[in-house]
């Protein structure tokens, strides 16, 4: 009797002791569990890659202006020129400006046929990409760079040649007729850049001469005249005395450019302009 006493005791006691047990499981699994779904919500959240902000650069320009330019040597008419934003293109995924320059004309013994191209980030304002096809009496060029500058390096795509970028923002000749418009600019003074793509072209002189009334065939213009110098051959060549006319307003729009060339000195009159639309917002 007293062993069966013993016994009953001894089971109610194990099973009071499970039941206390159990009871003490479940309220650390209570509390440990939401801790835990906390937890990989929170590195749920933080393996999310949010993508970063990209603003695209305010710009006096835009997809569609263009500028039609009367063409002289020595004061005669001898053809036309285009200067134009063609478009928005994509350049390795990177939205881009493309930029044009075309000029064509010329007498018997002297000819030019140009077309020059660049395609800038609109969010960096910077050049990702430069074709020239240059056809002049004594010069001819057809080459396209490829610029890299998370690699440091150029490109050029017709055959195999490469070298380092001077900028981690670089600019070429058409490109930096761009980004000049987009910057204050005093008269009287001397500007220098190092953001020519190869590193003998810089630096970049911009000189401020002057303030101008000029007349060409698309009306008369308050401009503000720079002359730009790149230490290498093309327009703005160190020995071309290249002068640019820009209207002095804020839309800096190109009304004349002067400059000597292998053949003479080219003189660009701006005979009709068509606004753009200039960009605005973010990319993702």
């Amino acid at each position: 009797m007293k062993l069966l006493l013993f016994s009953n005791f001894h089971v109610v006691t194990m099973k009071t002791t499970a039941r206390r047990l159990f009871l003490a499981c479940t309220t650390v699994i209570a509390a440990v569990v939401p801790s835990a779904l906390q937890y990989a919500d929170v590195l749920a959240q933080a393996s999310v890659i949010r993508p970063i902000e990209r603003r695209i650069a305010s710009v006096p320009f835009g997809p569609g202006e263009r500028g039609t330019f009367k063409v002289t040597f020595g004061g005669i008419g001898v053809g036309r020129g285009v200067v134009e934003v063609a478009g928005l293109d994509t350049i390795r995924g990177i939205p881009a400006y493309h930029f044009v320059l075309k000029i064509k004309g010329g007498v018997p013994f002297a000819h030019v046929d140009d077309v020059q191209e660049s395609w800038m980030d609109i969010v960096r304002l910077s050049s990702l990409r430069f074709h020239q096809n240059l056809n002049q009496v004594k010069y001819k060029r057809r080459l396209t760079f490829d610029f890299f500058p998370s690699e440091g390096i150029w490109k050029v795509l017709e055959r195999e040649q490469s070298g380092p970028l001077a900028s981690n923002q670089p600019l070429d000749d058409i490109s930096f007729m761009y980004w000049v418009r987009t910057i204050p600019l005093e008269v009287g003074k001397t500007y220098t850049f190092t953001r020519y793509f190869k590193t003998e072209g810089n630096p970049v002189v911009v000189k401020v001469l002057r303030r101008e009334t000029v007349k060409v065939p698309a009306g008369t213009f308050q401009t503000i005249v720079l002359k730009p110098i790149i230490k290498t051959k093309g327009l703005f060549s160190e020995g071309g005395e290249a002068e640019l006319y820009f209207t002095d307003d804020s839309r800096r729009m190109l009304v004349m450019l002067s400059s000597k060339l292998s053949i003479g000195t080219l003189k660009l009159h701006l005979e009709s302009y068509t606004p753009g639309d200039p960009l605005s917002g973010s990319l993702f």
